[in-house]
């Protein structure tokens, strides 16, 4: 005999893998988003000059929860090739370029710091392109999963270009918390 397992074995290895880390990935983004208070009803965020390019606020939850998980399947793709020569260091690229991600939130809408949000946005530019080039050396399928993930993420990083461009000096802007309603 000369494998390791069996394809069976092999499914039911991916499928352990998927049922805890795309969970666990999704779970992850959504809690950076609550913790930072992430979201168009900030005060502070409500207050900057929106680019011309920024979609409608319902549109970054629906696409991030996608794409978390399909981060988080891709993941398990590349965890359960037991044996490929550079699985550890695909895994290790895509948790630093998680930490990066879950960082940006915090630092956008809790620091309220666009400039830094800027450069974390190019270090999670570079981050998950290390990450897919070397998802492409252990599963290609799990690299092709991570291209809409790059997409967007490119996409942020222009659409926080313009946010810095159109509020040069959105630290100063007070954010009171203050609510105000108005009804018919």
């Amino acid at each position: 005999m000369n494998r390791l397992a069996s394809p069976a074995q092999l499914r039911a290895s991916l499928l352990r893998w998927a049922l805890f880390l795309v969970p666990t990935v999704m779970l992850l983004g959504f809690l950076s988003g609550q913790v930072s208070g992430s979201g168009a009803d900030d005060p502070w965020f409500a207050a900057l000059t929106k680019p011309a390019i920024y979609p409608p606020p319902i549109t970054f939850g629906i696409v991030w929860s996608i794409l978390y998980a399909v981060m988080g399947f891709a993941l398990a793709l590349v965890c359960s090739a037991w044996g490929a020569r550079w699985r550890p260091w695909a895994v290790l690229a895509f948790l630093v370029q998680l930490v990066l991600n879950l960082a940006w939130s915090p630092v956008f809408f809790a620091k309220h710091d666009i400039m830094l949000a800027l450069v974390l946005l190019v270090a999670i530019d570079i981050a998950v392109i290390v990450t897919a080039y070397l998802f492409w050396k252990v599963r290609r399928s799990a690299a092709w999963l991570m291209l809409p993930y790059l997409g967007w993420v490119l996409f942020a990083t222009v659409l926080n270009w313009q946010f810095l461009e159109l509020n040069p000096d959105a630290r100063a802007f007070e954010s009171n918390n203050a609510v105000q309603r108005v009804v018919l």
